[in-house]
């Protein structure tokens, strides 16, 4: 037997009264905000299947191949190309290439082999966030993944307006921008982020097709744009060696360079950006024909090629534009205000192949950062309703897409005024959000090597998150921006958290209950029903007759008739999910068995099912001897304390008709 509980409040209930016939112009009103708010409350601008961004679970018809599906990684990943060359060569000068050596090999020897292990062992889409979750749970868990949320907004948020800032230095840096876009950079980037919030609004599809074309184009202009640059260092050997001489003038022996490479490496981290998506977008690989959910060989072959292609294509891309950007270019023109500041490779393509190619660079640039951004926001709208709702530490409308769009779209513009649209300011900010997650999943691959008794993966791991450690670390001393504005999320997350978790303690919780064969044989024939909710701490012959010997005593219970409720609170921390009733038999006495992370909310839900199922029900409880205080805060954090009148008022809120609510007695 089941049956699903829709969430409807009061106030929903109350719309659908009929108004009076002289109202027309109330109805009419009515309707409109009824329209407008259903509109807004979708819970997504497209079918299933068809959702918005890389990280929707599409359709067996929708799943492209791993290669194509790098493409969705490669908007993030790739498109860094536009600015990581100038913002590394601005934050570490002529050792830029040497960091950027030592970054590569972070990536191929640290970041790879850790992103394939999750890959393997969180196959849906949901990264080390989910890993962690499993591996740390109860409240621990929960406060780990807020905080990590924390920072994963970081990093998607600055995606965003990192990515539409560059986007306009392009734009107004080229030579055939008008003048009087110079000055106007918030402006502009305000506007792109306005224009990516609005095709929200109205329903953003994806396509892989499109993003392939693109990264595509880019990859195949930067590679251009390189190849020539590498003829002139060739035709001009002098440039390298005046470099290397400025290099050890500057720095002194050969090792000196390394250790300083070592030190200022951290900076370019913007570099190791798309490993996160690259797991994130998984659900998009098309897999075997055997494949299943619980088990996808094909899926997890294709996400461990696509991780391996992608790291290798922008490890060589880094080098070799780190090298031709840092000797080709004069270290002045990096600097604000100068003519490669946030562009360094279509300076380059400007000044050797011309204000034509520069343009359609600039162009394909601007079109890929745009397009990074959206795949920015649709992580962020992926990834918020598929954690906070769930656990009961959202409103409920955060589950659609629309309201989530506005919010962002307010926090973007209000990043982009405060760091006033500059690319290098907000360089630190974006590393931030990337280290933290990637050294969140290095901890949590390591954890899983650990609790399999894998000591060589464990420790190869170990000295992975050792290192990604000393990366976060560096770079939130050097540059603390990111971390304050972690924390502003963190700290606003939590609250929302904290106050959402109150004020939706008395839903009831449950998706559906359903009882076994044996729970149903107890309430069959039966149309009144009499439960003792009864705590499962004590389940002795004696404790069950003292309870029905009080049940006789105050409320004048035929014993016959009595059936004992129990709730076991497995995780207090987890908000709703099914209910599966048992039916067992203990030394004589029916008792019904749930699991449930509140006893009260469980107890009202199968009150509830079982009136709707046609039986008169009456509950039983006795009054707690504690303070009401300390248990309102034992039933918020533990799921119990105050389970009578807690299940009164769950009852009340769930069921607004009097006369079709279960019947609670307290005594």
């Amino acid at each position: 037997m089941g049956v699903s509980f829709p969430a409807v409040n009061n106030a929903e209930r109350a719309t659908g009264a009929a108004p009076s016939e002289n109202n027309e112009s109330a109805l009419q009103d009515r309707r409109t905000r009824s329209s407008f708010r259903a509109w807004m409350l979708a819970e997504t601008a497209e079918p299933p299947g068809e959702q918005t961004g890389p990280h929707a679970i599409p359709t067996t018809n929708r799943r492209a191949h791993w290669l194509r599906v790098m493409c969705l990684t490669g908007l993030d990943y790739f498109s860094t190309l536009g600015y990581q060359p100038a913002i590394a060569a601005l934050a570490a000068g002529l050792v830029a290439p040497i960091a950027t050596i030592v970054l590569v090999l972070l990536t191929l020897a640290g970041a790879l082999p850790v992103y394939r292990r999750v890959a393997e062992e969180s196959p849906h889409g949901t990264g080390s966030i989910s890993m962690l979750a499993r591996l740390l749970p109860r409240w621990r868990g929960k406060l780990a993944i807020l905080i990590l949320l924390g920072f994963a907004a970081t990093d998607f948020m600055i995606t965003m307006t990192l990515s539409a800032a560059d986007a306009t230095e392009h734009l107004i840096d080229n030579p055939f921008a008008p003048e009087a876009l110079r000055g106007q950079e918030v402006v502009i980037t305000l506007a792109l982020l306005a224009g990516l919030g609005v095709v929200f609004l109205r329903g953003f599809r994806e396509a892989i097709r499109l993003a392939t074309v693109l990264v595509a184009v880019f990859l195949l202009l930067n590679l251009v744009v390189i190849v020539v640059s590498a003829g002139h260092l060739i035709g001009n050997p002098i440039v390298v060696t005046d470099w290397w001489g400025a290099l050890t003038t500057q720095h002194g022996n050969p090792l000196m360079v390394v250790a300083i490479a070592l030190v200022v490496f951290p900076k370019l981290a913007l570099g190791l950006s798309g490993f996160e998506t690259g797991v994130a977008v998984m659900p998009q690989i098309r897999g075997d024909a055997t494949d299943t959910e619980e088990k996808p060989t094909g899926r997890i072959r294709g996400a461990k090629r696509l991780l391996f292609t992608a790291a290798i294509t922008m490890s060589l891309f880094l080098m070799a534009s780190s090298i031709v950007t840092v000797t080709l270019i004069p270290q002045e023109a990096f600097q604000p205000g100068g003519e490669a500041y946030g562009r360094a490779l279509a300076y380059l393509a400007h000044d050797f192949l011309g204000d034509g190619f520069g343009t359609a660079y600039d162009l394909v640039t601007i079109a890929i950062l745009w397009f990074a951004g959206a795949s920015a926001m649709a992580g962020l709208l992926n990834l918020v309703p598929r954690y906070l709702p769930h656990y009961g530490m959202a409103p409920a409308w955060a589950r659609a897409t629309r309201p989530l769009v506005l919010v962002f779209t307010g926090v973007a513009f209000a990043i982009t005024i405060i760091f006033q649209a500059s690319v290098d300011a907000q360089g630190g900010a974006y590393a931030t959000g990337v280290l933290v997650l990637m050294t969140s999943a290095a901890v949590a691959v390591t954890l899983s090597a650990w609790r399999k008794k894998q000591r060589g993966a464990t420790i190869g791991f170990g000295i992975v998150t050792a290192v990604f450690l000393y990366t976060t670390v560096a770079n939130m001393i050097e540059r603390p921006d990111g971390l304050r504005i972690a924390a502003v999320f963190i700290v606003g997350i939590v609250a929302v958290s904290l106050i959402s978790r109150v004020a939706r303690s008395t839903e009831l919780r449950a998706t559906s209950v359903r009882l076994d064969a044996t729970a149903t044989s107890f309430i069959a024939d039966r149309p009144v029903l009499h439960l003792v909710a009864h705590e499962p701490k004590d389940c002795s012959r004696e404790r069950y007759v003292t309870k029905l010997r009080h049940a006789r005593n105050a409320h004048a219970l035929d014993c016959d008739e009595a059936i004992f409720i129990e709730v076991q609170v497995i995780d207090s921390s987890d908000f709703e999910g099914e209910l599966l009733v048992r039916g067992e038999e203990r030394d004589g006495f029916r008792v019904l068995v749930t699991q449930g992370s509140t006893a009260p909310n469980a107890i009202a839900a199968v009150l509830l099912h079982l009136q709707q199922s046609g039986h008169d029900t009456h509950v039983y409880f006795r009054w707690t001897e504690d303070n009401p205080i300390a248990n309102l805060m034992r039933f918020f954090f533990l799921g119990e304390g105050e389970v009578a009148p807690m299940t009164r008022e769950i009852l009340r809120e769930a069921e607004p008709e009097v006369t079709r609510r279960p019947w609670v007695h307290v005594a």
